[in-house]
């Protein structure tokens, strides 16, 4: 991990751009986090880009260090500067194609566009959090919160040093993703649009019911997409911060 820049928020938190070898990413820490005093560190998920996706993540950021946490994010494969695979580009199109058409979207699609995307985003994720966790001021516990889904199942499945996560059912998921979500046991908080234009309501059921995890909880609001109430990013800070602090 190589920082190539910082600066200091007005709320006194420290944003620290990095690179983990080609993968860029921001790590943002509140101002109590030393090495004496190391800070719960929460993964920040999001859809990919993140140039255009930092003003939200900033915010989710500066909210979470309010509580006492650093955070930190990485660019997702294809997106962004990186570089983009043909394959995924088809199977958007795809995907875009038939939602524009009102199709349902078969399988198919789905297993093209995200499989591929979670077998590389996830172990960056990895090394991205044995780095982070090597930097003096940032501890456990770990979160992750937000993002694609299917790489917060694939993460919970299998990074044991992720002990509470926090998920947006905003995105499809592969079937194959769900007989890997009844292996999950950490504690879930699970976000859903009632009436997100661009998922599958009934698959977001289906995946929360298949999921193992003594302690779940699914906040389903009206509307769209992008359209999420304060109220329930409010409960979604305090799952944090019963299970981090």
């Amino acid at each position: 991990m190589r920082f190539t820049s910082e600066q200091r928020l007005d709320d006194g938190v420290l944003e620290r751009a990095f690179t983990l070898g080609e993968i860029p990413g921001i790590l943002w820490t509140p101002g109590s986090a030393s090495a004496s005093a190391p800070v719960p560190l929460i993964l920040l998920g999001h859809p990919g880009g993140l140039h255009k996706m930092y003003p939200r993540l900033v915010a989710r950021a500066r909210h979470s260090a309010a509580e006492g946490f650093a955070t930190a994010t990485i660019e997702l494969p294809g997106s962004g500067d990186r570089p983009r695979s043909a394959a995924a580009e088809q199977a958007r199109a795809d995907l875009h194609r038939a939602l524009e058409a009102g199709e349902p979207v078969d399988d198919e699609i789905v297993d093209r566009l995200v499989l591929p995307l979670v077998e590389k985003a996830v172990p960056e994720w990895q090394a991205a959090l044995d780095a982070l966790l090597a930097l003096p001021g940032i501890g456990g516990p770990v979160g992750y919160s937000g993002g694609v889904i299917a790489i917060g199942v694939r993460l919970a499945v299998v990074e044991p040093r992720i002990v509470a996560a926090g998920l947006f059912a905003g995105s499809f998921v592969p079937r194959a993703l769900f007989e890997e979500a009844r292996q999950v046991t950490i504690p879930l908080y699970v976000l859903l649009q009632w009436d997100d234009e661009g998922n599958d309501r009934q698959a977001a059921l289906d995946l929360f019911d298949a999921f193992g995890s003594k302690e779940k909880t699914l906040n389903a609001n009206m509307g769209g997409h992008t359209g999420v109430p304060q109220s329930a990013g409010d409960a979604a800070a305090r799952f944090f911060t019963r299970h981090l602090s």
